[in-house]
């Protein structure tokens, strides 16, 4: 069985010493969905909400999540990112707002929790735009779907989040 880098020798929670550790160039891409109903996808989609551009809203809060992801995770190190990127695309099929999130860095440790929270957050803040409209707007499928750099290489989702 693999060790757990995030407990000592006595199971209690500890930060990671990655002083030693390779500063190589990382990436990470995360994912997550929004679903909403038929009015409140339609006034998303018209960018006619009361509380203004939630596309826009939620972008702006998903990169600033991303670059305080240590703040957000106890164990997470701070990391200097050179870039965060948050895309969200609206499928009207199933009336979802799908949010993409890609962290570079180069350092010493990944930015998976870096993208991970920008996704998170982007998503949280698309329902708080759309809250007045309709309470029963559905945050799913948060996840990794890749990261590239360090030791471990390169690691790829197989299949659908």
């Amino acid at each position: 069985m693999a060790r757990l880098t995030h407990a000592d020798r006595a199971g209690r929670a500890r930060m990671v010493d990655v002083g030693r550790k390779k500063v190589t160039r990382r990436k990470a891409i995360a994912r997550g969905r929004v679903r909403f109903g038929r009015t409140a996808y339609r006034l998303l989609k018209e960018n006619r909400l009361a509380k203004g551009d939630a596309l826009a809203v939620a972008r702006l809060a998903g990169i600033q999540a991303g670059k305080r992801a240590s703040e957000w995770i106890p164990l997470c190190h701070p990391i200097p990112i050179e870039s965060l990127e948050v895309d969200i695309e609206l499928v009207d099929a199933c009336r979802e707002a799908v949010v993409t999130a890609t962290a570079r860095a180069r350092w010493s440790t990944g930015v998976e929790m870096e993208a991970l929270v920008a996704v998170a957050a982007a998503c949280l803040a698309l329902y708080d735009m759309t809250k007045a409209v309709e309470r029963g707007v559905t945050v799913a499928g948060v996840g990794l779907l890749e990261k590239s750099g360090g030791k471990s290489g390169t690691w790829r989702r197989r299949g659908a989040l």
